[in-house]
């Protein structure tokens, strides 16, 4: 861009001074103060003229116009200039002749420009930024001046030196049919970039051009110069695609650019991030503003569009967010304008802004997911464990690892908080390397003295791991336990992602004398033909099964046949969620091998639990003795 400005200048200067300032075009003659006069207004002109033709060698003349008008304006006052500069050397020069006129032309074609130059309405709203320097308007001035110095250059040496000249002007031409080629090289580049950057059905900038631009503004915000982020979702385009076609459906989604331009300023960035997703990236923009335009979108969403000649009404769901507050970067900005346009959906208010709970709340979920990763780094996890006992004699015949989370602010936090923020922040698989380290870690303090083993949960992404049975293996060793010291539980509907996958890990666990148990059963598949090939030692009945046994005789008959259908299979049966005496009573009598629940005892700390196991009777043998399975149709008691 400064060379072809330099030679924009550079070529103007030498046309003029060759065709315009010869030197027989200014002679003093008798009047020396108005033949000099006339050579500064001279002289001053080509300094403009070649300023103008250099700004328009840089950013071209198709949409330049107030450049082209400048530059005829200058060009005409040059002649008027040059003119009246040699009828005055000559004292020939008559007041308000012809000549004024350029002189008016001048004045008359700066004042247009002066007025095409008021910026539009609205632009720049769709894109944010301004196209790429590449089409052919932007090297027309430099390579036209570039012939015209060629021909400067050969007028004036072919007489001296022709072969020497003839050699420069080919050396010139050579160099700008390079430039010719490498410009359209450059031009095919930016073309397919900005192909990259703009979304085909639209033409508005796709995800890739907001994140881009994002990250420079986001970077540059302050808390006195916010940035806003409006994501914006339609209501009701799936029923026009399914009712009218997705012909109709891609007409409406053209229309919504045009529709919001008129409200959006000149910095404002409108791009579509996929389906009939939308966002705005504000610049300069506090909640109040960033919300305030927000509803204005949404006014204008609300107005009828005209597809395929109906008339259709949609709407929209708008979340608003601000950064470097509560947002520190494009991601969380991101994600808290969608957790702001999900409540909105959710509630149907239209427009939401994302306010974070100032207690930290479980509603905070983007807060909750940042601090559980420092939490996993920090060693603010811990478990409490929960005693499982034979109902045939009360020994204990296992403990569950269960995760607390002790928060520095909010206090100690149990599963219904910790999971679902490590499953949406991807942590499931770290938060189950931890509570294994810790729960085998609480397991040495009583092995020794009492062979109750500890059960943990996996992920789905670790029941599927093929390299889990060694590092199950390596972490026994580490913490010098043996194999029987480690139950595994996993929900039935994890396995299913993958089911060969991890069949074949849990029975390389079996295979090395890890216990494996399913947990949650009857709340998922529960497929017989499922639990036929499943090789698992413990099978754990849900809560939501025993919680009315010996009360609903529906409920009674499911717990009995499961007992059967568990004993015939070889494995032992866990009642979970067993809340009381009268239900661990029936649960025996049906032929439940294990209960765990209130009735038997509340989670605790690891201090709690030594001091709890004290106070057990010992058990006869370590591995849990399978009872005589009762008959569905025999009497339970009451």
């Amino acid at each position: 861009m400064v060379l072809d400005g330099l030679v924009g200048a550079l070529g103007a200067t030498a046309i003029a001074a060759v065709v315009l300032l010869g030197p027989e075009t200014i002679e003093v003659g008798e009047d020396t103060a108005a033949a000099l006069v006339g050579l500064v207004y001279t002289v001053a002109d080509m300094v403009r003229l070649a300023l103008f033709v250099a700004a328009g060698a840089v950013l071209g003349l198709r949409r330049e116009v107030t450049l082209v008008l400048l530059m005829a304006g200058v060009a005409s006052a040059l002649v008027g200039d040059l003119v009246y500069s040699r009828l005055a050397a000559l004292g020939i020069y008559v007041e308000g002749g012809v000549l004024d006129l350029t002189w008016l032309l001048h004045a008359a074609l700066v004042a247009q420009a002066a007025h095409r130059s008021r910026p539009a309405r609205g632009d720049g709203h769709a894109g944010g930024h301004s196209g790429v320097r590449t089409g052919w308007r932007h090297i027309a001035i430099p390579l036209g001046l570039n012939v015209a110095g060629i021909a400067v250059l050969m007028a004036h040496t072919a007489a001296t030196a022709p072969i020497a000249a003839w050699c420069a002007a080919g050396c010139i031409s050579a160099t700008l049919v390079r430039s010719i080629v490498s410009f359209r090289e450059l031009r095919h580049f930016h073309a397919v970039r900005a192909e990259a950057r703009t979304d085909e059905l639209t033409g508005l900038p796709n995800r890739r051009a907001l994140l881009g631009h994002a990250g420079t503004v986001v970077a540059a915000a302050t808390t006195r110069r916010p940035v806003g982020l409006l994501l914006l979702d339609l209501d009701g385009f799936k029923e026009v695609n399914d009712g009218l076609g997705h012909a109709a459906g891609d007409e409406l989604l053209r229309q919504i650019g045009p529709r919001l331009a008129a409200e959006l300023g000149p910095v404002d960035m409108l791009a579509r991030l996929g389906g009939d997703e939308f966002a705005v990236l504000v610049p300069d923009a506090d909640v109040d503003r960033a919300h305030e335009l927000a509803r204005r979108l949404h006014a204008r969403l609300r107005e009828p569009f005209t597809v395929e000649g109906q008339r259709l009404h949609v709407g929209a769901s708008i979340g608003v967010a601000t950064a470097p507050v509560p947002a520190a970067g494009v991601q969380e900005l991101l994600r808290c304008a969608d957790v702001a346009m999900y409540a909105a959906k959710a509630a149907q208010e239209g427009v939401r802004v994302y306010l974070p709970d100032p207690r930290g709340g479980g509603g905070d979920r983007l807060r909750t997911m940042e601090e559980l990763r420092t939490a996993l780094e920090t060693g603010q996890l811990l478990v409490h464990l929960q005693p499982q006992v034979r109902l045939s004699d009360g020994t204990v015949a296992g403990v569950e690892a269960l995760v607390r989370w002790q928060h520095p602010s909010r206090g100690l936090l149990g599963p219904a908080e910790i999971l679902p923020a490590a499953e949406q922040a991807g942590l499931m698989q770290p938060l189950t390397d931890v509570v294994l380290g810790l729960a085998l870690e609480a397991a040495t303090r009583w092995w020794t003295e009492r062979s109750v083993p500890v059960s943990v949960n996996l992920s789905a992404a670790s029941v599927t791991d093929l390299e889990l049975p060694t590092t199950v293996i390596r972490r026994l060793e580490d913490h010098g336990l043996p194999p029987e010291a480690l139950t595994l539980e996993l929900v039935e509907d994890t396995l299913m992602a993958d089911p060969d996958r991890g069949r074949t890990v849990l029975g390389e666990l079996r295979r090395l004398g890890v216990r494996t148990s399913i947990d949650d059963y009857g709340t998922g598949y529960s497929s017989l033909a499922y639990l036929r090939h499943l090789p698992a030692d413990e099978l754990k009945l849900d809560r939501s099964l025993t919680a009315d046994v010996g009360r609903d005789q529906r409920a009674t008959a499911i717990a009995g046949h499961t007992v059967a259908l568990v004993h015939a299979l070889g494995m032992t049966l866990v009642a979970e969620g067993v809340e009381d005496d009268e239900t661990a009573a029936v649960l025996a009598a049906l032929g439940c091998d294990v209960a765990q629940g209130w009735a038997v005892a509340r989670p605790m700390p690891v201090e709690q639990l030594l001091g709890w196991l004290a106070d057990r009777p010992a058990p006869s043998s370590g591995v849990p003795v399978v009872p005589a399975p009762r008959l569905p149709g025999q009497p339970v008691p009451r």
